[in-house]
């Protein structure tokens, strides 16, 4: 069986996101770096938004309250871009 659970050593000591990348620095010595295009809210953010992360989820998340963004470190290891919003037609 195969478990999702989040380990200890998973849980965020930093992140930085660039104008082209996000990157997440783990607990256990890992980075994660993701293009910053696969999540457009933080690719149009300002660097002040950019800067104003708070940690979620006991360390394994990242919310950004200016603009409604959450990340987390399961999605980030998995390399999941945000979902893209289809629009319907009327």
């Amino acid at each position: 069986m195969i478990t999702l659970e989040p380990k200890a050593g998973e849980r965020i000591v930093n992140v930085c996101v660039t104008d082209d990348t996000i990157r997440v620095d783990l607990l256990d010595g890992r980075t994660i770096t993701a293009p910053l295009a696969w999540y457009p809210r933080l690719l149009h953010a300002t660097p002040a938004q950019r800067k104003n992360w708070q940690l979620g989820g006991a360390g394994y998340g990242i919310h950004w309250p200016d603009i409604d963004e959450d990340l987390s470190v399961r999605g980030l290891l998995q390399g999941a871009p945000a979902p893209r919003l289809v629009a319907v037609a009327a």
